[in-house]
């Protein structure tokens, strides 16, 4: 019997390989936990910090509009950077202006100061793209990028989410803990994105990146008009209605905008985002089905919140209080969390094609039944686990299945645009749903209260959204996402051994 030395090999340095990439994950599990954190902790405080700042309930809307502007024009242009010069690099810049914006929060005396600290605080989006990139990296090199990636999303949205469910809990009880004393309980995140910054410094090795790349200015200049004409014109649209001219006007402008962005992208030799790589069969249903997740990951929870709220004697709606609404959307978030694990499970067998058009039926399947049963809690509680089940799954496999498609160079702005164009679905959905949803007040008998039509409607919408997500993903050709053959290891010293 032969055997070479090289199999000997080969299986070492596999192992190593696995050994240095499940530590990675490790850190950036600590890292997700610490960015879901920051995503529920200060949600419970809302009221507390419109207290404390004299501003309207109703302003609460502009913080969430601020920071989610900014992460839709900083992470392109930071992702980008990271295929650069370094993925961990521009990683723990990110990691420190989130820092520094966190800290400025817990100490913001005043309405304005507070919005600009919260808006820098957006820096954090940029974390996940980053990090996928990092392992996409890492596990190419020994030819297992893909599926460790796959694996390795499904944990960071397990640890993403549990920071999450940590954060909304630990906010009101440090709250009370402190005597109400909200600065203090505002250092608390602001600790947590410190200590995450020594994680990343002392534990995260850096990617390899490509030679001769530049900054493609002027075509990310192009790319942030667009995003600022059309978010604004969204957010016209949910503040004033259809009936408002300057909405219109602003919207198409922004179409303009991007239209003008893909022709100069398409004759830059090293672009912003590169169209052509877009136009990819493997990579176009990806980016689309960001979008139409974002519809209701992103523009449904709202109208959720609002309907489980609504005095059951209109004839719809669940009359749950605060905590019966805050414990449905953690029973989602459980969901969620459910999805991602049974993901990261189950990715090393199933065919990631599949399973990404089998998640977005989920999540179309989830907000159908909707429709029909609505009336009970129990009924809502299991159209939201199934929808969750499926969002779950595509929270953790779309920025791997993006890093799949992308060429060598370009895996973080890959992972990235798949934040992007959710982003950009969920603040559309956002502004349609308020609109839909405000034109039934007042044909009912509290003023206050959005129609059942409007609901319906949204859901809907919702599952439209998830079935078209199944539809597009059908186009992606069967063998996408798959890895490679891994590369050919060189024999080591010994030669071959005779047993």
């Amino acid at each position: 019997m032969i055997r070479t030395g090289t199999g000997r090999s080969s299986h070492t340095l596999r192992r190593s390989a696995l050994g240095i990439t499940a530590a990675l994950i490790g850190w950036f599990v600590i890292v997700e936990v610490v960015s879901g954190i920051l995503q529920g902790y200060y949600v419970p405080l809302f009221s507390d910090i419109v207290v404390h700042l004299g501003v309207h309930d109703a302003d609460v809307n502009w913080f969430e509009a601020a920071q989610l502007l900014l992460s839709a024009l900083v992470v392109p242009v930071l992702a980008k950077l990271g295929d650069m010069y370094g993925h961990k690099r521009i990683l723990l810049i990110a990691t420190i202006l989130t820092a520094g914006a966190t800290w400025w929060i817990a100490f913001a005396g005043s309405f304005w100061t507070f919005l600009i600290a919260w808006a820098l605080q957006g820096f954090y989006v940029v974390w996940l793209p980053l990090e996928i990139a990092l392992i996409f990296e890492r596990g190419r090199r020994q030819g297992h990028g893909v599926a460790a990636t796959r694996r390795a999303a499904g944990l960071l949205v397990v640890g993403l989410q549990a920071g999450a469910i940590i954060g909304a809990l630990a906010a009101g009880r440090i709250f009370a803990a402190t005597a109400e004393n909200l600065t203090l309980t505002l250092l608390i995140p602001a600790i947590a994105v410190t200590l995450v910054g020594v994680v990343i410094w002392f534990g995260v090795p850096e990617s390899e990146p490509v030679p001769g790349r530049r900054l493609d200015a002027g075509g990310f200049s192009i790319l942030a008009m667009a995003l600022l004409l059309v978010t604004g014109a969204l957010t016209f649209l949910r503040l004033n209605g259809p009936g408002f001219v300057w909405t219109w006007v602003i919207l198409a402008a922004g179409l303009a905008a991007f239209a003008w962005f893909v022709r100069f992208e398409l004759r830059q030799d090293d672009p912003a985002v590169d169209i052509r790589v877009l136009r990819r069969p493997e990579m176009w249903p990806v980016q689309a089905t960001a979008a139409l997740v974002g519809i209701s990951l992103l523009g449904a929870q709202g109208p959720l919140s609002t309907y489980a709220g609504t005095d059951p004697s209109l004839g719809y709606g669940l009359g749950l209080d605060a905590t019966g609404r805050s414990n449905i959307i953690g029973v989602y978030l459980v969901s969620l969390i459910a999805g991602a694990v049974v993901f990261a499970i189950t990715s090393r067998r199933a065919n990631p094609r599949l399973m990404l058009i089998g998640a977005s039926a989920l999540v179309g399947i989830g907000y159908l039944l909707f429709v029909p049963f609505h009336t009970e809690l129990w009924q809502v509680l299991l159209n939201l686990t199934i929808a969750g089940l499926g969002s779950g799954a595509l929270v953790a496999a779309l920025p791997a299945a993006a890093a799949a498609a992308a060429p060598r160079g370009q895996t973080g702005i890959a992972s990235a645009l798949t934040n992007t164009t959710k982003t950009i679905g969920g603040t559309f959905a956002s502004a349609v749903f308020g609109v839909v949803l405000a034109a039934g007040a007042g044909a009912v008998a509290v003023e206050t209260a959005a129609s059942l039509g409007g609901y319906l409607t949204v859901w809907i919408v919702c599952a439209v959204g998830g079935f078209a997500a199944a539809t597009v993903l059908v186009f992606v050709p069967k063998v996408a996402f798959a890895d490679s053959e891994a590369p050919a290891v060189p024999a080591a010293s010994g030669g071959t051994q005779v047993l």
